[in-house]
């Protein structure tokens, strides 16, 4: 998802060799697949990111993949259809790993709620949610200690929006514990992610 080089202060949770790589063909896939999309174009000398320029030419099975899931209409319009179980797949990982990462928690469990929709079809109501979805004061303050504990301190008298950005346009994420755990996670200011359990 990021391009390097990649952020001094890159969000890394520890993981066994075989749970890591087996999310590895998945992560490609979301990363080619997107950048497609964000370019609207299936054609590889018409992607913005070198490294996925270079993951296509490397692998023309996954290239052809993705062509395969774009559909033109009478006007030229494209409609992108992607493989939503390793969507689903790598966004549950990142969201498990940032709730781990920031709280110490391990959401095992499936969540409770699952979306993903681009900005452009959210409500400016289900956007503001999205974007705030602890409007009130922090109804559950993270443990003492915790990495997100230290984030919630007022900084200059003014407590933070919660949001983290990873590499700025490109990857950003909020969690918190409110009506339950959940993680927030944005893709290239395209693509809104929702995970929460309980």
């Amino acid at each position: 998802m990021l391009d390097e080089p990649y952020p001094a202060n890159l969000p890394v949770v520890e993981a066994c060799l075989a749970c890591n790589q087996s999310f590895s063909l998945d992560e490609q896939y979301l990363a080619c697949f997107w950048e497609r999309v964000m370019c609207g174009s299936t054609d590889p000398s018409k992607l913005r990111r070198e490294n996925i320029q270079r993951i296509l030419s490397r692998t023309p099975k996954l290239a052809a993949e993705i062509q395969f899931t774009v559909a033109v209409d009478e006007n030229g319009g494209k409609t992108w259809h992607p493989d939503m179980d390793r969507v689903r797949n790598v966004i549950l990982k990142l969201a498990r790993g940032h709730l781990h990462f920031e709280f110490s928690i391990q959401e095992r469990d499936d969540p409770d709620v699952f979306e993903i929709a681009p900005f452009s079809v959210l409500t400016a109501e289900s956007r503001e949610f999205f974007e705030r979805p602890e409007p009130e004061p922090m109804a559950v303050w993270p443990e003492l200690g915790s990495r997100a504990f230290l984030r919630a301190l007022p900084l200059g008298g003014q407590i933070p929006d919660g949001w983290l950005d990873v590499q700025e346009g490109r990857y950003r994420y909020l969690v918190g514990q409110g009506r339950g755990n959940y993680a927030h996670i944005v893709i290239g200011e395209y693509l809104a992610c929702r995970v929460a359990w309980g």
